[in-house]
């Protein structure tokens, strides 16, 4: 399961972080699960994933301490089971505070907005009213369909409809975030 984004250095994590938010906290939800599944043990997480990633020495000892870090931040914000890192939060608040200005100030965006609504609106009945927050919604099925790509299902042609919508939403986020 390990690193779908095939991160080759923590430069790379940096450049993601900069240039396409949304794909940076979809890779920190797995790399968070990545952490949980390996019940916090840095010494499993050397051997089966970080030892198979085709980097450098110098570049293995920086994600080594870079997931050392992780864990500890983790182990100190209580959420050694469930949520995700303040850091994570943080930045779904401003994507979030960023589509409330473009519902009211981008056309563009809020066609996007408009066609995934309705999916958006299904997610948070699913989800029991739990999860409301549009831009979680988006990023947590984005995130749900790799975790299924990873182990081997499919999703329905309705399903991937609403990916391709929450993906445009979250590329168009993306992108007036970087600015």
């Amino acid at each position: 399961m390990y690193d779908t984004f095939a991160i080759k250095s923590m430069s790379k994590v940096a450049a993601k972080k900069k240039n396409n938010i949304a794909e940076y906290i979809i890779h920190m939800y797995q790399t968070e699960d990545l952490i949980r599944t390996f019940e916090f043990d840095l010494n499993k997480i050397n051997s089966y994933v970080i030892t198979n990633i085709p980097v450098s020495v110098s570049e293995k000892k920086e994600l080594i301490l870079w997931y050392a870090s992780l864990i500890e931040s983790m182990q100190s914000q209580k959420i050694t089971t469930t949520g995700h890192l303040l850091e994570i939060e943080d930045l779904i608040k401003q994507l979030t505070e960023l589509h409330n200005k473009l519902i009211e100030t981008d056309e563009e965006y809020k066609k996007r907005a408009t066609i995934a609504e309705p999916f958006i609106k299904n997610q948070i009945k699913k989800s029991d009213n739990l999860v409301t927050n549009p831009v979680k919604i988006c990023l947590n099925a984005i995130y749900g369909f790799l975790l299924l790509k990873l182990d081997g299902k499919n999703v329905s042609d309705e399903q991937q409809k609403m990916l391709d919508t929450f993906g445009d939403v979250l590329s168009y986020l993306s992108f007036k975030f970087k600015k």
